[in-house]
């Protein structure tokens, strides 16, 4: 048995540990999507990085440093501003909307204000979510197979099942709070391979200066932020678009319901500060792996592997095989987060919501794990033909929950004129754009990454339609008043 193997099954022991500790929560619907709101600080904290950074920080991330070199730091100084303003503009007012409305998922939130009929905001959320979480997950277990074959050269294909068998069972028996406490366990794991492999690959390269003459040796650019701009209109384009790669952290479900999550506001203002401490480490960490691994391994085929060939040339077999467990829980803390965001959007806002199910919470708990395993299955059937390119498929499905979310979400916690009507339209919108924009536009515009146009057409959207329908119930109301005083009335 190879040593990665062996510390491989040491960490899926802990997984049935905490997993095992936290069944008993899973037999409502509070407790199996959001561990009963009961949740500390640290583990908010962990939670959300580890969920929002799934598996491109650990293979696309680092392969993007590798391919552009420092201009990839972009990347970090967005997200970082992205993160930045989700925890100021959203946390705590979305932890407090969501503790008055009794809500446990996104869609709850965005509904719980308005009286709608037709349940167009629970549908249109429930589509988006289902339709871009298959995506999602189908770039995460194209992860999990590329991680095996690269640490353990097994089949690509079987990596994938081996992946997709780990994390659907461990979310079906454990719901949320195995989620949350086992994204500790993950980032922390990721927390440390991205200080200890950037460290130990730029003393192989010659240390910094070994390693900065080596980039220079293979273009100059790659060690120029600015270079881009030589390219005038497009190489703007260029900087921006990584800059923007920030913007879903305003949107993205399976990040906001961390927040929801927490025991209560002072918690939530804990782990905001912890949060931006740890992504930065994170996002640096990544980059400067992707630089190192140039000045060492120029010229690699596919550039996703940087990180894993890293680990087993310039680490022993014990330390290799923590590395690998690192990128299988960079994949984990994200699918297990993912499956339970789909689960939630069929079991909480489409059968109990829309359709009005009469089952018990123990029942339709009971029901959302069995969505998860078949959600997870077809992620798995979609893996099967291997995807090259895990950074835009995973930044496809991101743009496109951020940039549906955000916007309205904003509107409906900053301005109390957002309508029903405007949140609809936000939603639509800024979905359709991205999507739109990916299919029709982004090449015509240099790259410009779709999150850009869809969120602003998002925020457009939700604020038109939003005075529009103001406007139009209040004008309404006005003439029903004027009637009813009307003489003879």
């Amino acid at each position: 048995m190879s040593t990665t193997t062996i510390v491989l099954i040491g960490y899926l022991i802990i997984l049935v540990a905490l997993t095992a500790w936290s069944r008993k929560e899973t037999r409502s619907l509070s407790g199996y999507f959001m561990a009963g709101k009961k949740l500390p600080f640290w583990v908010v904290a962990f939670s959300a990085n580890a969920t929002g950074e799934s598996v491109w920080l650990l293979l696309g991330l680092t392969g993007f440093g590798y391919l552009y070199g420092v201009q990839a730091y972009w990347i970090v100084v967005g997200e970082i501003i992205g993160l930045w303003l989700s925890w100021r503009l959203i946390s705590r007012r979305l932890k407090k909307l969501g503790d008055e409305t009794d809500a446990i998922t996104v869609p709850d939130v965005l509904a719980a204000k308005f009286v709608d009929r037709w349940n167009l905001i629970r549908g249109i959320a429930v589509t988006i979510i289902l339709l871009m979480v298959t995506t999602y997950v189908t770039a995460q277990m194209v992860g999990a197979g590329k991680a095996f074959d690269g640490f353990m050269g097994v089949d690509y294909r079987t990596g994938v099942v081996l992946g997709a068998i780990i994390i659907i069972g461990y979310t079906f028996v454990g719901g949320y709070k195995a989620v949350s406490y086992t994204d500790v366990v993950q980032g922390m794991l990721m927390l440390g391979a991205l200080i200890l492999v950037p460290i130990v690959a730029i003393n192989a390269a010659g240390g910094f200066g070994g390693m900065t003459e080596a980039l220079d040796a293979q273009d100059p650019g790659l060690l120029n932020m600015l270079a881009p701009t030589d390219r005038g209109a497009e190489g703007w384009i260029f900087i921006v678009s990584f800059a923007a790669i920030g913007l879903p952290f305003l949107g993205v479900p399976q990040m906001l319901i961390r927040y929801m999550s927490a025991r209560d506001d002072a918690e939530v203002r804990k782990a905001r500060v912890l949060s931006l401490i740890v992504m930065f480490l994170f996002l640096f960490g990544a980059v400067t792996v992707g630089l190192a691994g140039r000045a060492l391994y120029p010229g690699l085929e596919d550039h996703d592997l940087i990180f894993p060939t890293l680990a087993s040339e310039l680490f022993p077999p014990l330390v290799a095989g923590i590395l690998f467990v690192c990128v299988l829980s960079a994949i984990m803390s994200t699918v297990d987060s993912l499956l339970l965001l789909a689960s939630s959007a069929v079991v909480r806002d489409t059968m109990q919501k829309i359709l009005g199910s009469a089952k018990s919470d123990a029942e339709l708990a009971r029901v959302g794990k069995f969505v998860t395993i078949i959600i997870g299955i077809l992620a798995v059937a979609f893996a099967i033909p291997e995807a090259k390119f895990i950074f835009w498929f995973v930044l496809f499905s991101w743009s496109g929950l951020g940039a549906a979310f955000g916007p309205p979400l904003i509107m409906l916690l900053h301005d109390e004129k957002t309508t029903a009507e405007g949140v609809v339209a936000g939603m639509s919108g800024g979905f359709l754009t991205s999507v739109i924009w990916v299919m029709f536009f982004k090449q015509q515009s240099f790259g410009l990454y779709e999150a850009v146009p869809g969120f602003a057409v998002g925020f457009l959207a939700t604020w038109a339609v939003s005075r529009m329908t103001s406007q139009a119930a209040g004008a309404a109301a006005d003439q029903a008043q004027a009637e009813r005083k009307a003489p003879g009335m």
